[in-house]
């Protein structure tokens, strides 16, 4: 890591927000937001939705913090680019920044309801055992698989709407929770694979990755149907088809696309397309669920 030196407000302003990991926190928030609309529709209260999803933000956010803080050694070989590595925050710095965030999430939440809060604490232990060891092994992906599904747990259960859908997603949202942890992880394989990281997409391989990212969502695709026709989650099929339809065709042209692409523009194109992805699929699905 650089040296310290006397850094301008302008500096450290723009290490915070480099280190807070605005592209992925904004997809989390907007995923969060859909789930809480769901769930109060259509009687919401706006101040209790502003609330939900302020306190889930700014949990992602203490776990963005902590990871680029946990990284920092392994950063310094091969991230130039990061905010600590540069000598924009310092690690005392985000350290201090993650444990505030922390902490403004649990006053958040104790606005809310005591299960709201128990489901965001299992999720952050859960993704900060992904910074502090997960992360660098195959076991990654079963952590995002655990996380994912937490998504409209919470979001439902702090409106006070929690339905037996919730339940059934499940599987879902841990099959989109796998695509999007490979999705999030192939920009980063060769130089995990140089620090001797065994991340679950270092194992798979690019290709393996990207198939892998396919099979996932295709899977749910399957299920969400067979749960349909089985009538086990009956769905109103003018809305279920066309989202089906929809998220085949994407997962199809995103395997196309990043196939034999292994650049860093390309990933992040196919990382926030894919996450879009999946959105589309759990909310068309639910909005089709609850029309019956």
């Amino acid at each position: 890591m650089k040296n310290r030196k006397k850094r301008a407000a302008a500096d450290i302003l723009e290490g915070i927000f480099r280190l807070s990991h605005p592209g992925p926190v904004f997809l989390h928030g907007v995923a969060v937001t859909l789930f809480a609309l769901l769930a109060g529709w259509p009687r919401l209260h706006w101040n209790t939705l502003l609330l939900v999803v302020a306190a889930h933000v700014v949990m992602q956010l203490a776990i963005a913090v902590s990871n680029d803080y946990c990284d920092r050694q392994l950063d310094a070989l091969s991230k130039k680019n990061k905010p600590i590595v540069r000598g924009l925050i310092s690690p005392r710095e985000a350290l201090l920044l993650a444990i505030f965030l922390m902490l403004l999430m649990v006053c958040l939440l104790l606005f809310i309801n005591p299960l709201a809060l128990l489901v965001s604490l299992l999720y952050l232990i859960i993704g900060q055992s992904y910074n502090l060891g997960l992360k660098g092994t195959p076991w990654s992906g079963i952590a995002f698989a655990i996380m994912f599904p937490l998504i409209p747990v919470y979001a439902f259960v702090a409106i006070g709407h929690m339905i037996p859908l919730i339940l059934w997603q499940v599987p879902i949202a841990a099959l989109s929770g796998i695509a999007v942890n490979l999705a999030n992880s192939l920009p980063d394989i060769a130089e995990d694979a140089a620090g001797h990281a065994r991340t679950l997409a270092v194992v798979l391989g690019h290709q393996g990755s990207v198939l892998a990212c396919t099979c996932c969502i295709l899977l749910a695709i399957v299920l969400i149907a067979v749960f349909a026709l089985t009538g086990m989650v009956p769905a109103h099929l003018a809305i279920l088809l066309p989202t089906l339809l929809l998220t085949t065709l994407a997962a199809g042209a995103l395997y196309l696309y990043m196939r034999p692409r292994q650049s860093l523009q390309a990933s992040k194109y196919y990382f926030y397309l894919l996450v879009l992805t999946c959105l589309l699929l759990a909310g068309g699905w639910i909005v089709s669920a609850s029309q019956v």
